[in-house]
């Protein structure tokens, strides 16, 4: 991807949506197209286009259809998949299920059994799934008939910790994820669909993070770029460095 995060897609979607829906409408509910997303969750994109719009799939008996994992807030633009800071944060959890060797169809059952249980149509992201997780995903597993040779201890402790790890760096309000701290958890940068569209931004200031990275390669200095933008040094630093991070996933 030759475009960083926040970049001039974002732009050109919340203009298209200018046309189609009052802009005031996705205030506060985030912006994400499928890139800027797969970027801010080191993820193939291929992948989140997978479990956000299914795939067919074929065998001897035909051609079979795998739904979404859910559908989007946001309706999609001229065929193309827009994401909100849910589904954003939502996405985060399950592909961190995968990464630690919980398979989609387990993710999958999880997620449907939870929304049952809690009564949200986003249930990893929310306050109580951090309490209650645990025993929700265990529940879910007995009621799909998922097969007994799963090593259930290991699968519980694995369960435990990208849940306990994942909220770390996320902020709550009630029961309700407000805010994610995407560079190391640190609070000088933040992703809030109720700033900037939910495009990262220095905490503080506001200003987005690309905005202060493109120019440290402009300006060849952090200090300089501080003093244009009246931010902390260190906090340029840290858009710097998360940026390159993202581009180098």
């Amino acid at each position: 991807m030759t475009i960083p995060v926040a970049s001039s897609h974002s732009a050109a979607t919340i203009s298209n949506m200018n046309h189609q829906t009052p802009i005031h409408e996705f205030v506060g509910v985030g912006l994400y197209s499928l890139a800027d997303a797969a970027q801010l969750l080191k993820a193939p994109p291929r992948k989140l286009r997978r479990w956000m719009d299914g795939y067919d799939y074929k065998e001897d008996d035909g051609l079979h259809h795998v739904a979404p994992l859910w559908v989007p807030d946001i309706p999609k633009i001229d065929d193309h998949i827009e994401l909100s800071f849910r589904d954003l944060i939502e996405l985060r959890f399950v592909r961190a299920f995968l990464d630690k060797g919980i398979g989609l169809k387990a993710v999958r059952n999880c997620l449907e059994y939870a929304r049952q249980c809690m009564h949200t149509d986003r249930p990893f992201s929310s306050g109580r799934f951090r309490t209650d997780g645990r025993t929700i995903f265990l529940e879910s597993l007995e009621a799909s008939g998922e097969p007994k040779l799963l090593d259930l201890r290991e699968k519980q402790y694995v369960f435990k910790q990208v849940v306990e790890q994942s909220f770390k760096d996320l902020d709550l309000e009630g029961d309700i994820v407000t805010s994610w701290r995407p560079y190391r958890g640190k609070d000088s940068i933040v992703v809030d669909p109720t700033r900037s569209f939910g495009q990262p931004v220095a905490s503080a200031s506001g200003v987005p993070t690309i905005v202060l990275a493109e120019a440290v390669k402009a300006e060849g200095s952090l200090s300089r770029v501080a003093a244009m933008y009246e931010v902390e040094k260190s906090v340029v630093q840290d858009a710097v460095r998360f940026h390159e991070e993202l581009m180098a996933a």
